[in-house]
């Protein structure tokens, strides 16, 4: 309890922290993921994320996406087909407009693991519908956890985790973003884990800094 105690200490000290951030160009994403066995084989997948320009209610964007999975293999490959709804609040000119995008994504998952590395693989195609517009996009995610105070992510575990993930438009201009990531986490349970950390999302014209918190939540399939 005292080692869960000091890690929610870091989650408050990072949030309170981040509530000065506005004259930095700092801003705070809140990230739920949660992942449903439904049966052997299927799995339902459900996430919000909710990301501010500050700490507080500047909204920047609210997230949820949703998806039915699939297991090639046993909780190493794993195909999925999904939908996204995303609502925008950007500053255009000092002054806040908003967009909603609907969106179709496809996306193969795969698991490795090296010793007390544990690495993850995502490759993910993204058919994106704006209002007067769309646009097609490609992901790939490369990440990591390794824990610390055990050898294997066991409950009460500290864990390191980190990712970069790169998007790539399919048409002109190619690329899109990068996002570079390094976090500390917390094994709640076996199926609940949380992580605080900072993610640095580089653009053609922009780069920009993310304190984020996360957590993660996934549910077994129990016969009935």
């Amino acid at each position: 309890m005292t080692k869960l105690n000091s890690l929610f200490s870091a989650v408050f000290l990072l949030i309170f922290s981040t509530s000065f951030a506005q004259k930095s160009d700092v801003g705070a994403w809140y990230m739920y993921f949660g992942n449903n066995k439904i049966s052997e084989k299927f799995n339902f997948h459900n996430e919000i994320q909710y990301r501010n320009f500050d700490a507080g209610g500047d909204l920047e964007q609210l997230l949820i996406r949703t998806g039915i999975g699939y297991d090639l293999t046993e909780n190493n490959n794993n195909v999925l087909l999904g939908y996204g709804f995303i609502l925008s609040k950007p500053y255009s000119n000092g002054v806040k407009t908003e967009n909603i995008e609907h969106r179709l994504f496809q996306q193969f998952i795969t698991k490795q693991k090296f010793g007390r590395f544990n690495i993850q693989h995502r490759f993910r195609l993204e058919e994106r519908f704006f209002e007067e517009d769309f646009r097609m996009r490609a992901r790939y995610y490369f990440g990591l956890n390794i824990p610390l105070s055990n050898k294997e992510m066991l409950p009460k575990t500290f864990y390191l985790s980190a990712y970069n993930e790169i998007f790539m438009h399919l048409d002109s201009p190619v690329f899109d973003r990068n996002r570079v990531y390094g976090a500390f986490g917390f094994v709640i349970t076996k199926n609940l884990r949380i992580e605080a950390g900072y993610m640095n999302q580089i653009q053609e014209n922009k780069n920009r800094g993310q304190v984020q918190i996360g957590f993660y939540n996934n549910i077994p399939f129990t016969k009935n």
